[in-house]
Formats: structure tokens, C-alpha cells, sequence
């Protein structure tokens, strides 16, 4: 239960911040938000997202590793 919510969370992360970095770069500032400040934010969620990725990885890997199949 506990590594579904994380990978979870690392696809949200990953996938906002590159929302995020694709609003900052391709569309027009037209509120208080300006573009280096989504792009900031959206290189540090895709950042987060991919190191909660690769933590679930190896957390799979090596919950699997210790149960061998039967």
C-alpha cells in the first residue's frame, strides 16, 4: 500500500512539473505568476517525482528479491 501511494506520487510530480515547465517556457505570462518561477518549481517537482521514482524502484526490486517465487 505504502509503495502504491509513492509511485503515485512520484507520477504526479513528474508529470505537474512538466506541466509546469511547459507552461513556463511556451505560454505568455498573463497573471503574477512569472515564467521562471514555473519553471523553477516545475524543474524541482520533475526532480522530486523522478527520485521518488527510482527509490520505488529499488524498493520493488528488493522486496521481490528477498520473496522468490515458488
Amino acid at each position: 500500500m505504502r509503495l502504491d501511494i509513492q509511485l503515485v506520487t512520484a507520477a504526479v510530480l513528474s508529470v505537474g512539473g512538466l506541466v509546469l515547465l511547459f507552461c513556463g517556457a511556451f505560454i505568455a505570462p498573463q497573471g503574477e505568476i512569472h515564467e521562471s518561477l514555473l519553471v523553477g518549481f516545475g524543474e524541482v517537482a520533475t526532480f522530486a517525482g523522478a527520485l521518488f521514482g527510482i527509490d520505488y524502484t529499488y524498493k520493488y526490486r528488493s522486496k521481490n528479491d528477498k520473496h522468490p517465487p515458488n
